[in-house]
């Protein structure tokens, strides 16, 4: 049976996004690989633009939930392919979590031991943020009491919901025809620079993810990968309000300021 294009281009291009992203950060916290929050968010950066490359011309490289549905209310594209291409774009992010495990899960277990951690216990989500996400962000350190002072629960919402319509707004803005000084042949690279600014800013609070695939896709393979429930328990209903519902409405909101405020003026401005 031929798989569809756009299947492949969700399905690879969120697989790529998750592999580089998810990736820097098992080589950040196992290993000391990347020093600071801007190393892990230009590798971010970089392979997100890698996997708007590759697959841009399959599927229009969406990778992410908020993207698709932001898309189906403020733009053209067709309401029922919503649900089949957020679970392309899950299943290629719990893929990627599943090969990046087999590659770093020697040097997991390895982190775990030299700090006492237990796997699905109280204090794992110190290893258990290579997949999924955290607020405050744990830096590979469990999250003490005085830790979690740092981010509240809406001050954790609030963060996914401004960084993810700020993407958007990139988003609509770059790829509107109308935009006369649109970087041409850099858009990939224009997003993949905003994703690295938003994690520089907002990645030592929330860990800056707004994408409810890449957030979902490893976790669920977290839970299977030993840690249990405890990534559904730290942040208590914070994991999918925060990481999964934020970033929707945060794609909504992104859309909603480019129609009413860029759209008419990129227009009038020809």
């Amino acid at each position: 049976m031929r798989v569809p294009a756009w299947v492949t281009g969700e399905f690879f291009g969120t697989f790529l996004l998750v592999f580089f992203g998810c990736g820097s950060v098992c080589a950040a916290v196992t290993t000391g690989a990347q020093v600071g929050v801007f190393q892990v968010a230009i590798v971010w950066g970089l392979g997100i633009a890698t996997a708007i490359y590759l697959t841009e011309a399959l599927s229009g490289a969406h990778l992410n939930p908020a993207v698709t549905v932001s898309l189906a209310v403020w733009s053209s594209f067709p309401k029922g392919r919503v649900l089949p291409y957020v679970v392309a774009q899950v299943c290629g992010a719990f893929v990627a979590s599943a090969v990046l495990y087999f590659v770093f899960g020697d040097a997991l277990r390895g982190f775990e031991r030299a700090n006492g951690i237990v796997r699905g216990q109280a204090g794992s989500e110190a290893s258990a943020m290579v997949f999924g996400e955290f607020y405050p962000n744990p830096g590979g350190h469990p999250l003490t009491p005085e830790a979690r002072i740092r981010m509240s629960p809406r001050a954790a919402f609030g963060a996914e919901v401004i960084g993810t319509a700020v993407l958007l707004l990139v988003v609509f803005c770059l790829t509107d025809k109308h935009n006369r000084v649109r970087p041409r042949g850099l858009t990939a690279v224009t997003i993949g620079l905003t994703v690295t600014l938003l994690i520089s800013l907002l990645g030592p609070l929330t860990m800056a993810r707004f994408n409810p695939a890449r957030d979902l896709g490893p976790r669920v393979f977290s839970a299977f990968a030993g840690w249990g429930g405890l990534p559904f328990r730290v942040n208590g209903e914070g994991w999918w309000v925060v990481y999964l519902l934020a970033p929707v409405v945060g794609g909504l909101l992104g859309g909603a300021i480019y129609r009413v405020f860029f759209r008419r003026a990129y227009r009038e401005g020809e």
